[in-house]
């Protein structure tokens, strides 16, 4: 299986609750996929609700990065992101990182605040993986 990481998965990594730490850090090292706006979310919350400065939010960035490849946002992307959040009725924001995970062939979407266990496609299962 290949797996695409949404932000909030990522940021677990850095976060004080070990538990949802270790059990991204896990996931981490099996690789996989992200998309440049998960790069931007994550340096958004680096700064904004982490309080880190632009030192550590790079060194964050350069972490993920180091374990995962990242997909450039197309215009392709974008219109299929909005069709998939309009079909699935997600954001606008999650329908693009729907979208970036569909045009990378994954086959697994982590994330905390999507739709678990919703079947995009026929062949993307978004996957909360902090659900018990």
């Amino acid at each position: 299986m290949t797996a695409f990481f949404d932000s909030n998965v990522l940021l677990y990594s850095a976060g004080s609750d070990v538990d949802k730490a270790e059990r991204s850090d896990a996931l981490l090292a099996g690789g996989g996929w992200i998309s440049v706006q998960v790069l931007n979310e994550i340096a958004s919350v680096s700064q904004r609700k982490m309080q880190h400065g632009w030192a550590r939010t790079r060194a964050l960035l350069d972490a993920v990065t180091q374990l995962v490849e990242v997909v450039d946002l197309t215009q392709a992307i974008h219109r299929r992101g909005l069709a998939v959040a309009e079909r699935f009725r997600l954001s606008v924001y999650d329908g693009l990182i729907v979208a970036a995970a569909l045009e990378t062939g994954c086959d697994l979407l982590y994330s905390e605040d999507m739709h678990h266990g919703l079947v995009v496609d026929g062949r993307l299962r978004i996957e909360n993986p902090f659900r018990a």
